[in-house]
């Protein structure tokens, strides 16, 4: 199974993909699509779209994850982040990939063991379990903790 994690963000998302083969979890690839922070709202969803579609084309996953809302102080900014998701949502279901969702903090159990872990943690576990791949990102490594999950659940 190939499972496609995805860290979604308007000015970065970070996608990360894994195969499960039995009991193993392998590393295929994982990046970043960097969207500058200038561009118009429009602008900026349609290069979180084409970047994902590439990487569902390549790579084909048959299933896909997202971590859940992380609700910030500002409303403002959580109902952007809202957009960014829906693309994400969007594109694996336009190629029929069921797509689960997780919790930053069930993430963060199925990956350290500890619901509140640092970002360093994740990073090094995912490192760990993957064993280290090179990530451009602290978002493409929380992109295959994410699908670390998914493989998991």
């Amino acid at each position: 199974m190939i499972i496609l994690g995805i860290d979604p963000g308007l000015r970065f998302t970070g996608w990360g993909v894994i195969e499960r083969r039995g009991n193993s979890l392998v590393h295929i690839a994982n990046g970043t699509i960097k969207v500058p922070e200038k561009a118009p709202m429009s602008e900026r969803l349609k290069l979180i779209h084409d970047g994902l579609r590439e990487v569902v084309e390549k790579f084909a996953p048959s299933a896909a994850a997202i971590e859940d809302v992380f609700v910030n102080m500002n409303p403002q900014s959580t109902l952007k982040l809202g957009a960014a998701r829906g693309v994400a949502f969007v594109v694996p279901a336009l190629f029929g990939i069921p797509v689960a969702e997780f919790s930053p903090n069930l993430v963060k159990k199925s990956i350290t063991g500890v619901g509140h872990a640092t970002k360093e943690q994740i990073q090094m576990m995912v490192g760990v379990l993957l064993g280290k791949p090179a990530t451009d990102s602290e978002h493409s490594a929380d992109a295959l903790a994410i699908a670390i999950t998914r493989a998991h659940s």
